[in-house]
């Protein structure tokens, strides 16, 4: 196997590890205090994620403040609703729902870019909805407040993916990663105050470990997009899905019947058709692939 191809597996396989932190931590911490101790770890470590090129004064100067506040608050409605999904719904079942993504970002381009949308870009999204609705079964098991949560940071990581095609190739990374960790810290510090919850020693070493792994494989993803293309590095995403029905087995016991199978191939099979018709259309930068995390990463 490619060096480039096995490293990328690796850094997915890191931010699914992260992922399942989280929901270990679920019904132990809130949701809010999650998030800040893991958004902290992530702005602790942004040095190592800065490009050699971009000061720190670089990053204060920001050419759109308007969108890059807006794609801040997307990411920090992402990621209350993935946690909130991570920590209540079964685990490959969260994935299937936060994996509509592409699917939002095809519909939102249509309005707000101006795109044609072809034959071929619908029949994905179809095809993602119709795995969902195989993964999750409304009328045979009841929505919960996890199935909402999920939608609703795939809607919004949709809707930053369309605000970072407008501003991807002005704002410097460094700009956009700590535009969303700063208010993301700030934000959860307050709304986590009223009902802090003391980490126990076992709770706080989940919570660097969620934290730290999401930060190595962003340092990760930067080195994979130095030796293989970022379609290639995208279309390994969807290991994700993989190790969402191992953890869920191994670690919280839980075991998707083989329709939610199909539905998660379907999710896959949906993400990718998306993307090879996005590079054919107008590619896909490494700039821009690094500027945006995949839709499990908060």
């Amino acid at each position: 196997m490619n060096k480039g191809i096995a490293i990328a597996f690796l850094t997915y396989f890191l931010f699914s590890t992260g992922d399942a932190g989280i929901k270990v931590l679920g019904g132990r911490l809130p949701v809010f205090e999650i998030l800040f101790f893991v958004m902290l770890t992530h702005l602790l470590t942004l040095g190592f994620v800065k490009p050699a090129n971009e000061t720190w004064r670089d990053a204060l100067r920001v050419r759109n403040p308007k969108l890059v506040a807006l794609r801040a608050a997307c990411a920090i409605i992402a990621g209350i609703g993935g946690v909130t999904a991570f920590t209540t719904l079964p685990f490959a079942e969260a994935y299937a729902l936060l994996f509509l993504m592409p699917a939002f970002t095809t519909l939102l381009s249509i309005p707000f870019l101006g795109e044609q949308v072809g034959w071929r870009r619908w029949s994905a999204v179809l095809l993602g909805f119709a795995g969902v609705l195989l993964v999750v079964k409304p009328g045979f098991q009841a929505l919960s407040i996890g199935h909402f949560a999920a939608a609703g940071a795939a809607l919004a990581g949709a809707t930053s993916m369309i605000v970072l095609r407008k501003i991807g190739a002005v704002e410097r990374r460094t700009t956009l990663l700590a535009a969303i960790y700063v208010s993301s810290v700030a934000l959860n510090g307050i709304l986590m105050s009223p009902a802090f919850v003391v980490p126990t020693g076992f709770d706080f070493g989940i919570l660097v470990l969620a934290g730290l792994v999401g930060s190595i494989a962003q340092v990760l993803m930067i080195g994979v997009t130095r030796v293989i293309p970022a379609n290639q590095v995208a279309n390994i995403q969807y290991s994700q899905m993989i190790w969402a029905v191992v953890f869920g087995a191994v670690i919280f016991n839980e075991w998707p019947d083989a329709i939610a199978v199909v539905g998660m191939l379907f999710v896959g099979a949906s993400g990718i058709i998306t993307l090879r018709r996005e590079v054919a259309r107008r590619g896909l930068s490494r700039r821009e692939f690094l500027q945006e995390p995949p839709p499990g990463e908060i």
